[in-house]
């Protein structure tokens, strides 16, 4: 679309236009009213009120060297004409004569950013009186709601563009972290149970320390890596998927989650209560996913000399899960946001991630119908799970 098109349709869709010009003619008498976009080489009518069957219609051009309009957005001074024949400078002007008007005026209409874009302006065939107060103000006055109005459409232009833009953007940015956290998967996952088929093996001291650290370091990665696919599916809409069974063994669950955790951090206790008394419906996976997201959380923030209780109930139609340590209460302002991506407060040194773990688990919740609360006191900090059990 070219740029005197957009004017044109720019100037249609402007709602108030067409009673600007209805005003302009049942007050100053003249039969013809226009709004024009005049540019170095062409003169196009954008809207337009005739009732002197001018011929003009919107879109419609003058060849801009038999315009008025011309000279207009040369030196920028509006044209007011009572009566041509009387008027000592336009009395023997071209213009008048090749259209056939004996009154005319036309204002200047700029664009907020001071471009000069058109001109407001109507012509009769008989005389009226134009050059008054009351017509030159009300004219500069609908000139500026003009450029008021395409100042407003170019802002609202410009915003969807750049709106698209960054949707665009961030689509393609997720896709590609999507496509990159499923592609590194299976070669972390090797890793993994390499290192793990390692420690099943008689090895000197040394070796052993080494397989210890490849393993957890897979742990992380693998953790990290699961983050940021949920996060990518929830951005393209695709959300937390839950595969939900009846019958999920939630304290095996648990514990294999607890055991696997126990083993990258040997020096933190982690006690356990469970009482679960009710079956529980859920995802099984995706409620460990949760619980070890929650449990990282703590064993990374909490004491290091402290320990952690877990509980966990079901009963009454309910499943409840908790998570405590001992530790420095969390600012306000961290807890404003502890469950938005990419929201980690202040990190320490050793305390690495992508803060994504807790908006993963509080999306996890969600999708089961639960959410998770947190408590957090200058003693310690506790994050709950409660969810419907079945």
């Amino acid at each position: 679309m070219s740029s005197i098109q957009q004017d044109v349709e720019d100037i249609s869709s402007i709602p108030i236009v067409p009673k600007l010009l209805e005003v302009i003619c049942r007050t100053t008498g003249m039969g013809f009213a226009a709004i024009a976009r005049v540019t170095e080489e062409k003169w196009v009518a954008c809207s337009v009120r005739d009732e002197i069957a001018f011929g003009l219609e919107p879109g419609g051009e003058l060849k801009l060297e038999t315009t008025i309009c011309h000279e207009i957005r040369q030196n920028g001074n509006a044209v007011i004409i009572d009566h041509v024949d009387k008027d000592e400078t336009f009395y023997n002007h071209h213009t008048p004569a090749l259209y056939g008007f004996q009154s005319y005026i036309s204002v200047p209409i700029y664009r907020k950013d001071g471009v000069f874009f058109g001109t407001l302006c109507a012509i009769d065939p008989k005389p009226n009186k134009l050059n008054t107060i009351e017509t030159v103000g009300m004219f500069n006055l609908f000139a500026d709601l003009i450029s008021f109005h395409l100042n407003a459409i170019e802002q609202v232009n410009f915003a969807e563009t750049k709106l698209l833009q960054e949707r665009k953007t961030a689509e393609l940015r997720e896709q590609f972290i999507a496509i990159l956290g499923h592609d590194l998967l299976t070669p972390v996952g090797a890793v993994l149970n390499v290192a793990q088929l390692l420690l099943r093996m008689p090895m000197d001291e040394r070796t052993t320390r080494l397989a210890h650290i490849v393993q957890d370091s897979s742990y992380r990665m693998k953790g990290l890596i699961e983050n940021i696919l949920d996060f990518a599916r929830g951005r393209l809409g695709e959300g937390i998927v839950l595969n939900c069974k009846p019958d999920e063994p939630v304290e095996k669950i648990l514990n294999q989650v607890v055991t696997e955790l126990q083993l990258l951090w040997p020096g933190i206790i982690i006690e356990t209560r469970f009482n679960l008394i009710q079956s529980v419906c859920c995802d099984g996976k995706r409620l460990a996913q949760l619980f070890s997201n929650l449990l990282g959380n703590a064993l990374t923030h909490g004491k290091k000399d402290g320990e952690i209780m877990v509980e966990a109930t079901s009963a009454n139609g309910g499943f409840t899960l908790s998570i405590m340590n001992a530790g420095e209460k969390i600012p306000d302002a961290a807890m404003a946001r502890l469950f938005h991506p990419f929201s980690r407060g202040e990190v320490k040194p050793g305390q690495q991630g992508l803060g994504l773990g807790l908006y993963i688990a509080s999306e996890i919740a969600r999708a089961h119908g639960g959410i998770i609360d947190v408590v957090s006191t200058d003693e310690n900090t506790c994050f709950t799970l409660r969810m419907p059990a079945n």
